[in-house]
């Protein structure tokens, strides 16, 4: 069994996120991922929300397993070099500078493209071709201009960012599926081409059901939303809709037992037409199935604060766990909410490789996601993230293919810095 992008070499400028998101990806599905990283510093991640003293913090080493890291002062004449090097034998360079960035490095794509046809160059930006395309973006103000946090609450209070990092992460995806299908392209072309993604545009993607229903609020009231049934008008833009379902089918968060003391002892119920009879023996309404007010969807619409409210009785009488494997049984959908710290404790996920142990040099033991798409014939095996530099001289000599009076010239012009070695680290 081989890696899937094996042969595939990439020359990683990213930092912080959403560009690592990607080239994490990429490493884990076997492309050699060559993290570029200033001298002495790195990644600004590696010193973020440290929790073990002198080690890489967990917010650097989720984001940067399988990949090797060289530092390089682009600015240095001898750094250019290296880096104009490196482009000649990379497949794809993928950056989230800011706007103008590489072509104030001195490498605009025209000059890229002199150096090597081939060359895929792929960019996250916060927005896109317009008036805020020059403007700083980060994960919460992706996702309060990308429409999410508008649609995100409960329509009596302020808009809400999610917990999942949609504008960075889901960003990070969307480019590495830029990538491949570029990469799939250059075996027909031969030829590079620039690949780039707005993170505007992909926390847009991912709310696509509130610009479908902005479209359908012109055509009448969302009726599958819990304020139809309350009496209450809509206005003229999507409304915030806490928990109910984003689909055809009303869903909502309900208490289970415990919920007094546990933050995360709810279920998320979805009433499902097909199963609707089976609901409503569960919970002891079986008159529900046939009475006008109950009996077909149209009719339940309305009541839908009425129903969950019936259903929520009998909730609380089971755990989140119970309730499952009773609704289950019937085929109702349904879901707990599970919290990290019982998703890290989760066996299931660990045997799948969802989620995964890593041993690190500094920092010891540690969790982090595994990759979520699998292949069958290219399993993904999760390597340490790099110590900072710890690859350069090997990059030098064995992708670069310099000897060793070049690296020492490289090393005495200050290009970059000594290597941090696993052996001092323990």
């Amino acid at each position: 069994m081989t890696q899937a992008l094996k042969g595939v070499r990439i020359l990683d400028f990213t930092h912080v996120q959403s560009g690592p998101t990607c080239t994490q990806l990429l490493a884990w599905f076997g492309a050699d991922v060559i993290k570029v990283e200033r001298p002495g510093v790195g990644d600004i991640t590696r010193g973020q929300l440290q929790d073990v003293p002198n080690a890489d913090s967990l917010y650097f080493t989720m984001l940067n397993h399988n990949k090797r890291s060289i530092t390089l002062d682009t600015k240095n004449p001898k750094g250019k070099e290296v880096l104009t090097a490196l482009m000649k034998t990379c497949d794809v360079l993928v950056e989230n500078f800011g706007p103008g960035v590489l072509d104030r490095m001195g490498f605009p794509w025209e000059t890229i493209q002199k150096i090597n046809p081939k060359l895929i160059v792929a960019s996250i930006k916060g927005f896109g071709p317009g008036p805020y395309e020059d403007c700083k973006v980060y994960e919460n103000v992706a996702q309060c201009t990308g429409g999410a946090a508008s649609t995100t609450g409960f329509r009596d209070g302020l808009p809400l960012v999610t917990g999942a990092q949609i504008g960075d992460s889901g960003t990070g995806l969307h480019l590495a599926l830029g990538i491949v299908t570029a990469l799939y392209h250059r075996t027909m072309s031969g030829k590079g081409q620039k690949v780039t993604a707005a993170m505007q545009d992909g926390v847009l993607n991912l709310s696509r059901v509130k610009l479908r229903d902005q479209q359908r609020l012109a055509h009448g009231p969302l009726k599958e939303y819990s304020q139809f049934g309350e009496g209450i008008p809509f206005g003229d833009a999507v409304p915030r809709a806490g928990n109910d379902s984003g689909g055809g089918q009303p869903g909502r968060i309900l208490k289970c037992k415990g919920w007094d003391t546990d933050p995360n002892a709810y279920i998320y119920f979805i009433t499902q037409a097909p199963v609707w009879e089976k609901i409503c023996d569960v919970i002891g309404e079986p008159g529900w199935k046939t009475h006008p007010d109950y009996a077909k969807p149209a009719a339940r619409l309305p009541r839908l604060n009425e129903i969950f409210a019936r259903i929520e009785q009998w909730t609380m009488t089971k755990t989140k766990f119970e309730a499952m494997e009773i609704l289950n049984k019937d085929d109702i959908p349904c879901g707990p909410i599970l919290s990290m710290k019982e998703l890290a404790e989760d066996q299931s996920l660990r045997a799948t490789g969802t989620i995964v142990e890593v041993d690190h040099p500094t920092r010891g033991k540690y969790l982090s996601v595994g990759n979520p798409i699998k292949l069958s014939d290219s399993p993904t095996v999760v390597k340490r993230s790099p110590l900072l530099g710890e690859h350069t001289d090997e990059i030098l000599k064995d992708v670069l293919g310099f000897n060793d009076n070049q690296v020492a010239e490289i090393h005495n012009s200050g290009a970059v810095s000594p290597p941090r070695k696993v052996e001092a680290a323990e």
